[in-house]
């Protein structure tokens, strides 16, 4: 009798039951999903690093370039004035060219219009030819940071042989986008000609065209300076040892070879406010692919053809560190770690002769005098 009753009540209570049961594992899958998408690697360097990059980026000044928007016309997709939520990055939807040139109309506002046949106003064909660097040294700046390019010259970029070896310094950049136009190109080709370490090409120099601009310097690369052994893209707001980082490519291979400061398993971000956000759509995965933070890497000079061959195959998006390494990842070529976690720094390094007598690159705050931390480094007396 009462196992009859038991019978009826698990009867009657049946429906709820199985909703329990189906409700416990749709929880226990959403779990087990987030925890493999999450699934950073947990090497504290690593890890601290990435992120410590995505957040520092949106924040760091100073010397990081300003760059200005005007002349590039947008309007929010059809789905952001439904929900009534703008990206910051809405503009390259109907972006426009300036008058009178042939840059191509971007209609994603995460994907980029690359493959395209850029052109070179500003150039130098034959340095490297001629002066057969061991390695060449790629800063993107704004057309109009004449100041920041002058700093770089006279400190870490105005070294021209280090431990017997050549160093080239060139500074790449696109088109101006605000205004005095034609004012600005006449002073840049007057400080080409003074310098001589000037390449501009044809594209909208902007932060959404970045990945535009690091495929011109591997295009650049690839036709103007294979002689070199390798090559690193640098930012304009950083501080750069070349003795330590000729050092390192002292041992380093001459092909197939990139490094850097290495992501490993780093998250696609999904949140449509972020400045890094990717839909499922454009990138379906949860994680990218390893790939070198944007900071500044260094690349083997048999790698810019075949990078640029892969674009071919790998859509283009605005995240131009991700994007070379998707085309890594495309080439089955894996990236390589830095021989020492300190040589590549993502928080700027207070200043101390002992500390930046040992890395390779370190971003630099608003604050850090450039010129007087080139100046100390290089007065006599033991660094530590």
């Amino acid at each position: 009798m009462l196992n009859g009753k038991q019978n009826r009540r698990c009867s009657a209570t049946r429906p709820y039951c199985l909703f329990f049961i189906l409700a416990l594992a749709a929880v226990l899958f959403y779990y087990r999903i987030n925890m493999d998408d999450s699934a950073i690697d947990w090497r504290h360097k690593t890890w601290m690093q990435y992120n410590a990059t995505k957040w520092w980026t949106g924040l760091k000044s100073g010397i990081h370039e300003k760059i200005s928007l005007i002349g590039v016309n947008w309007k929010p997709s059809a789905q952001a004035m439904k929900t009534g939520q703008t990206s910051e990055l809405s503009h390259l939807e109907t972006q426009e060219v300036a008058e009178n040139q042939s840059t191509p109309v971007s209609r994603s506002p995460y994907n980029v219009a690359y493959p395209f046949e850029y052109h070179f106003i500003i150039n130098e064909p034959t340095k490297c030819e001629e002066q057969k660097p061991f390695v060449a040294l790629i800063v993107p700046v704004a057309p109009h940071n004449r100041r920041h390019r002058d700093i770089i010259r006279n400190t870490w970029g105005g070294e021209s042989v280090v431990l017997g070896k050549v160093v080239n310094v060139f500074f790449l950049m696109g088109l101006h986008t605000g205004e005095p136009v034609e004012e600005l190109e006449e002073h840049l080709q007057q400080e080409s000609k003074e310098h001589e370490d000037l390449i501009q090409s044809n594209f909208l120099d902007c932060y959404n065209n970045l990945t535009i601009k690091t495929m011109v310097m591997l295009e650049w690369l690839n036709s103007y300076c294979s002689t070199a052994t390798y090559a690193m893209k640098i930012d304009s707001d950083t501080y750069l040892s070349v003795r330590n980082l000729i050092t390192m490519l002292s041992t380093a291979p001459k092909t197939n070879y990139m490094t850097g400061l290495v992501a490993t398993k780093a998250a696609v971000l999904r949140d449509p406010t972020s400045k890094w956000y990717l839909p499922v759509n454009i990138y379906p995965k949860p994680l990218y692919p390893r790939y070198a933070l944007g900071l500044g890497y260094v690349l083997s000079l048999d790698l810019p053809k075949r990078l640029v061959e892969a674009t071919r195959h790998v859509k283009a998006i605005y995240i131009e560190d991700v994007y070379l390494g998707l085309c890594m990842e495309y080439l089955g070529i894996p990236l390589t770690d830095p021989p020492n976690w300190d040589y590549f720094h993502v928080f700027p390094v207070p200043y101390n002769r002992c500390a930046y007598s040992k890395l390779v690159v370190t971003t630099l705050d608003g604050d850090t005098n450039l010129t007087w931390v080139w100046k100390d480094l290089h007065e006599a007396g033991k660094a530590c």
